[in-house]
């Protein structure tokens, strides 16, 4: 599997309106880690307030 950006991960689920159990594991290390800018945050924090609002859903 290659390595995604945060912006194209959040560009893909957006564009599909699903998140896989895996883009959510990984999104969530990321956010952890705090290893990320301030904009990947709030492009993370847009995919779980889409989820939140029942935008996006999960797939497995």
């Amino acid at each position: 599997m290659a390595i995604q950006s945060v912006e194209e991960m959040v560009a893909k689920i957006f564009a599909t309106r699903r998140i896989t159990r895996v883009d959510q594991i990984v999104l969530m290390e990321m956010f952890a880690g705090n290893n990320i800018s301030a904009n990947d945050k709030m492009l993370i924090n847009q995919i779980y307030d889409a989820l939140n609002q029942g935008r996006l859903r999960v797939v497995e």
